[in-house]
């Protein structure tokens, strides 16, 4: 079987806040954003890195989403339990010092973990963890 990860999700509450955190403290390019307001689909990814994606979605836009499930995903966005994603960077370093800069929300500076990978981590303007390990 040949099956890549094209697209995977994270929820927006706020999509001009998501894209600039997306693009312009990870540097990710912008491949499409469709829609008006707060229900803006935005797909961003790594400009060499095409065939994968990140769509920032609006969290609740389906319709067949309760009241009470609708408070349940904003109450964990809030909390930030509802969505992360998993990054890897060469130089962690210049990456965390690059996205630290923007005023982006530092969760855990760059650390060693005891399982042997070195990592980061931030919170994104929708409260999503987006954690960044280092490659060897």
């Amino acid at each position: 079987m040949d099956i890549t990860i094209h697209t995977t999700s994270l929820p927006h509450s706020d999509p001009e806040e998501s894209l600039a955190f997306y693009r312009d403290a990870l540097g990710f390019e912008v491949r499409q954003d469709v829609g008006t307001g707060t229900m803006r689909w935005i797909t961003v990814g790594p400009p060499d890195q095409p065939g994968t994606s990140i769509l920032l979605a609006p969290p609740a836009a389906d319709p067949g989403i309760t009241e009470d499930e609708r408070r349940t995903i904003a109450e964990m966005m809030a909390k930030g339990t509802y969505g992360w994603v998993m990054l890897a960077a060469k130089d962690l370093d210049a990456v965390f010092d690059t996205v630290q800069a923007t005023g982006a929300e530092v969760v855990q500076e760059p650390t060693q973990q005891p399982w042997g990978t070195r990592d980061c981590a931030f919170r994104d303007p929708a409260g999503n963890t987006v954690r960044i390990q280092e490659l060897p």
